[in-house]
């Protein structure tokens, strides 16, 4: 008797209409039909010639055909006699050290930074993304990443309106300056000052359009990643705001900038005053498994969620939003993607948003 093992780092999510096949050690994943789910189930349970037995000819040709394919691309591998008991299952847990992970700060004065630095390192902060609706100056942008020196934080990503003092030489000397900057977006650049290499310390882009903090949460294969780290965190966590805080450019605490309701303002209350706060937390544990429709689908691991903009069509028992993201345009039901914004059905939520359409492109 031969017998098909699955590796344990190859995950098959099912949705309504196929599965989704992630190698969580390559980073990498593949749509199949959802036939191909009950075959996986069935391999876990009966040996290869068993579970053939049970087929006629021409499906049998169809589970070989299946089979030949794990095998090729390495989902699994076969053994004779019995399952190979020597690889472990691998844990889905997902834990996390830092009290909060990141923090996104709509940025209007950097005299912020300085009262959330304290906060940053007692919480083991390792991420700050900030968005700026102003010009940064060079000296703006060293201020920023020599405020948290011997802090926990590790990374800043910058989002800076373009102005003309970005050169070469601008760049340049950030490059030779700064040690936290890992990402460096300049939005609203009609033409690009000069060709971005991968030679700088941290990733640099020029993006045309004028960035709005309101552009947020949009859900896009584009944005898909099968990154480990992620997809577990996504198995057991909210995706999007699992030990994130935000701050708004009012200095308003929440759990991101663009979500309605306050925890406390920083110029008044601390971020531990705001995490403190229970209700702070209720969105951490909800997971796509318990949203609607993104419990039918097969992304739902690679997929960042966003209550923020939902389709405020549903509150769960602890009053809880667990709406479909207003923003997906995909329907796990006919696997079809379709544009957003032109929904009827999201049109309502669309206009309670105030989400005309030149804020949300």
């Amino acid at each position: 008797m031969k017998y098909f093992n699955l590796f344990s780092t190859v995950m098959v999510t099912k949705g309504a209409g196929r599965i989704l096949i992630s190698d969580l050690q390559r980073n990498t994943s593949e749509l199949y039909p959802l036939e191909v789910y009950e075959l996986i189930v069935e391999l876990k349970i009966h040996p290869i010639e068993e579970l053939l037995r049970n087929y006629d000819e021409e499906s049998r040709e169809i589970v070989k055909e299946y089979l030949e394919m794990f095998l090729e691309k390495e989902y699994g591998f076969i053994t004779d006699n019995d399952w190979d008991h020597n690889f472990p299952v691998m844990s889905y847990a997902y834990n996390d050290p830092c009290t909060i992970s990141n923090v996104f700060i709509e940025l209007n004065d950097l005299t912020i930074l300085q009262k959330i630095r304290t906060s940053i390192d007692s919480l083991g902060v390792q991420h700050l993304v900030i968005f700026s609706e102003k010009e940064l100056s060079s000296d703006d942008f060293l201020t920023i990443d020599h405020l948290f020196d011997n802090t926990s934080l590790e990374n800043i990503e910058i989002y800076s309106p373009f102005h003309q003092k970005v050169d070469l030489p601008f760049i340049q000397a950030l490059h030779k300056k700064t040690e936290r900057i890992y990402n460096l977006i300049f939005y609203n650049c009609s033409q690009p000052p000069f060709k971005a290499k991968n030679e700088y310390r941290f990733t640099l882009h020029f993006v045309e359009e004028d960035l709005k903090i309101s552009a947020c949460g949009k859900v896009e294969l584009k944005y898909f990643n099968t990154n480990l780290s992620k997809v577990l965190e996504a198995v057991n966590y909210n995706s999007c705001l699992y030990k994130k805080i935000g701050i708004d450019k009012k200095g308003n605490i929440k759990n991101c900038p663009l979500m309605a309701e306050s925890f406390g303002n920083i110029h008044i209350n601390s971020l531990e005053d705001a995490l403190n706060n229970p209700a702070f937390t209720q969105y951490w544990n909800l997971t796509k498994d318990h949203i609607e429709e993104c419990k039918d689908c097969e992304f739902r691991y690679l997929c960042t969620d966003c209550r923020a903009y939902t389709e405020r069509s549903a509150e769960n028992r602890n009053s809880l939003d667990v709406s479909k993201p207003l923003k997906c345009g995909y329907n796990p039901y006919s696997g079809k993607w379709e544009e957003w914004s032109t929904n009827p059905l999201k049109q309502q939520a669309i206009q309670y948003y105030d989400l005309s359409k030149s804020k949300h492109r």
